[in-house]
């Protein structure tokens, strides 16, 4: 089994603050495998029948537990998950829990209590830098093509047909039996539409006639998208000047490999990789920062920054993506820092190998490579 020694950390961490771990995270992007792989841990398959009937008495089932760790896989199969898990916070904090799931807590009718305050969470994006050398594979355009989900990064051949039947089984499990949904054929449209366009601007107009539904069904579907983490959705930083956008939100597929397979690449080109690149950017903030809001400034002139953050402490963050050096543009970073001269301008590349400065005007602009961008993040979050 593979050991993935960030996400396993991780974990640990989040138990020394809570005794119940919600492990969410899309369907098929490893939770099983990292729960099962954690020291010491008793497992157990909320899918099946006979898990189900030894939990319908929690207080019982977890009194012959005391003082062990354990895996609730596919919690939210269970009638009323919320009320076991709440039972287990609150009367057996010797009792260590990894639940997991693929929608978050509070999605669906299902969860009658969030369960705030009592859990903490740990988001399992699709594959990070530090996953690559774990599973043995550090070459990042296989990991863009093929994308961060383990079984399809870990195919030799491109997994297509994978990518379909994952998509019909999110609908089967995790979109029916959670928001029962209607219109499936409206609603994969909907999916194939966005993955296709994923990083770009988003109006819920321009999908609602290809989708044959209304603009408030389109926000609705993207809402079940966010909740299940299939969509990201960016919104604009500002600071409300009127120059500035401040209400179109962009959005970007959960999934490289997803993202390559609705656009039809087969291989990649070099012109594809910049987009790709700032997808998987993205993708290691969230998975390192778990609880931060990554942002993005666009001013009507057409200047952009891929992503900004506001730490609590020290200054905003501006960050570019690019594959290359020599891809940059200074005109976005340097209009953003016209506008907010104390931030911290960064291009996050694959070859600011060692890191380096530039000097634009005034402003000094940082090349460094991902790990160190994820290091100024966390150091400053």
């Amino acid at each position: 089994m593979v050991q993935r020694p960030f996400w396993l950390s991780l974990i640990e961490q989040q138990w020394q603050r809570r005794s119940v771990v919600w492990l969410r995270g899309v369907r098929r992007v490893g939770k099983t495998c990292l729960a099962q792989s954690l020291e010491h841990v008793e497992y157990f398959d909320c899918e099946l029948p006979r898990v189900r009937r030894a939990m319908e008495d929690p207080e019982a089932f977890f009194a012959r537990l005391r003082g062990k760790r354990l895996v609730l896989d596919e919690v939210h199969r269970l009638p009323n998950p919320s009320e076991l898990l709440k039972i287990a916070a609150d009367h057996f904090p010797d009792v260590r829990v990894v639940a997991t799931g693929s929608s978050t807590l509070g999605a669906s009718a299902r969860f009658r209590d969030t369960l705030a305050g009592r859990k903490a969470d740990v988001w399992l994006t699709p594959m990070i830098e530090a996953d690559l050398e774990a599973f043995g594979n550090a070459d990042l355009t296989h990991r863009l093509l093929h994308g961060g989900l383990p079984p399809f990064f870990l195919s030799p051949e491109l997994p297509e047909r994978e990518f379909q039947e994952w998509m019909d089984a999110y609908w089967a499990k995790d979109i029916q039996e959670l928001f029962r949904l209607e219109k499936r054929a409206s609603f994969q449209r909907f999916v194939e539409l966005l993955l296709a366009q994923s990083g770009g601007l988003f109006e819920a107009t321009r999908f609602a006639t290809p989708c044959e539904v209304s603009r408030t069904t389109i926000q609705n579907y993207l809402a079940v998208l966010e909740a299940t983490a299939v969509a990201i959705i960016v919104r604009p930083f500002s600071s409300r000047r009127s120059h500035e956008i401040i209400a179109a939100p962009k959005v970007y597929g959960f999934d490289t490999g997803f993202v390559c397979a609705h656009r039809g690449w087969t291989e990649l080109r070099r012109d594809d990789l910049g987009i790709l690149w700032e997808h998987f950017v993205l993708n290691e903030l969230l998975a390192h920062t778990q609880a931060a809001t990554v942002r993005y400034w666009r001013d009507k002139q057409g200047h952009e920054v891929d992503f900004v953050l506001v730490p609590r402490r020290g200054p905003v963050l501006a960050l570019e993506c690019k594959w290359s050096t020599r891809d940059f543009d200074p005109a976005g970073l340097r209009a953003f820092a016209r506008n907010y001269p104390k931030a911290r301008l960064l291009v996050v590349t694959t070859d600011a190998r060692p890191s380096f400065r530039r000097q634009w005007d005034e402003h000094t602009v940082e090349f460094v490579s991902l790990s160190e961008a994820v290091a100024v993040v966390a150091a400053e979050k």
